[in-house]
């Protein structure tokens, strides 16, 4: 088996193993939304976390063994394979929507990173660390501080969640290239210590994070946008810090921006779509507190609410217009009087 070959089955595996994680991830927010970032008491979602860990392990490797242009964008079929395997095995089916918007945000997101060219390899200095990591954790609490102020939309808050969870996750990939290429350098791992414990604090970061982002809006949405803004972080870094830039010159900058646009065009229909279910399943609820008609397939097993069965009300006296109580007896009896 050629080194590429096997880089592509460990792309695939671990893309497989990212989409196992969230939908347990999704499962565990539906079950306990009381437990928005770390719900540590469930067996569930350490399972999660060991997919996730064995997805990015795999990852790790097939960069070993493979070039970062062909790795990078088998990661985005996370959402593709994520899609088919919860209806598969948790039943939650996605609707056409949002399978074109996956689609469209996978499609962008392969053809923007397929034209990423990668220059030699460098690391970051001291300054240049200090500074992508306070600016990270600017952008992190930014948006998770917006994501709080519009949590009565949900869906809008699970996508601001999931960008920070991406970029964390991104900026984590720019934190471990560097200490690879420092170790390769024969710098010592003692003094790649702040650079690890950097790595530790975002993935965990982002780990929570991501997990928060499922609460209530399903799980194509969010998972697609950290599928696609943890990449493209990355790749911005790297045009930026590393000296990487587009192949074919302005017309591949010119290309690569158009496959930026439909990814963001993917991302958006994600979003508009599960605004939708939302609305839907709202006005079904209304509909169903009120009494009336609800289609089974308008609300979701996650959103069903029982009907309760109508109190006849009595109806509030009405005083005579010329009647006024005299006295009272004991036992509360009254003495009328005209």
């Amino acid at each position: 088996m050629s080194a590429l070959t096997l880089a592509v089955l460990l792309s695939l595996v671990s893309a497989v193993a990212y989409a196992g994680g969230a939908i347990l991830q999704e499962r565990v927010a539906v079950s306990t939304p009381e437990r928005r970032y770390a719900p540590l008491r469930r067996g569930v979602w350490w399972i999660a976390i060991a997919l996730n860990g064995l997805g990015a392990l795999l990852h790790v490797v097939a960069l070993a063994y493979g070039p970062l242009s062909l790795v990078q964008p088998l990661g985005a079929l996370t959402i593709v394979f994520a899609l088919p395997m919860a209806a598969l095995f948790v039943r939650r089916k996605a609707g056409a929507t949002a399978w074109r918007g996956a689609v469209m945000a996978t499609v962008g997101l392969a053809g923007l990173l397929s034209l990423t060219q990668s220059a030699d390899a460098q690391s970051l200095d001291d300054a240049e660390r200090v500074m992508v990591a306070l600016m990270t954790a600017g952008a992190v609490v930014t948006l998770m501080v917006v994501a709080h102020a519009v949590h009565r939309h949900p869906v809008v808050r699970s996508v601001l969640l999931a960008s920070a969870a991406g970029v964390a996750f991104g900026i984590a990939s720019v934190f471990t290239k560097t200490v690879a290429v420092d170790l390769d350098a024969g710098v010592s791992l003692a003094q790649q210590v702040p650079s690890l414990a950097v790595i530790a604090v975002l993935a965990g970061a982002g780990v929570l994070i991501s997990q928060a982002s499922y609460r209530g809006a399903g799980l194509a949405a969010p998972l697609s946008t950290v599928t696609v803004v943890n990449p493209v972080v990355a790749a911005a870094v790297g045009l930026t810090l590393f000296g990487e830039s587009f192949r074919y010159g302005s017309a591949g900058t010119a290309v690569a921006l158009g496959f930026g646009v439909v990814a963001a065009g993917g991302l958006i229909l994600l979003t508009t779509e599960r605004m939708g279910a939302a609305q839907g399943a709202a006005a079904s609820t209304v509909q169903v507190a009120k009494g009336g008609p609800v289609a089974a397939d308008t609300v979701t097993p996650d959103e069903r609410v029982h009907e309760l069965p109508a109190v006849p009300s009595q109806p509030a006296p009405v005083p005579h217009p010329h009647r006024r109580v005299l006295f009272r007896h004991g036992h509360g009896r009254e003495r009328i009087g005209f």
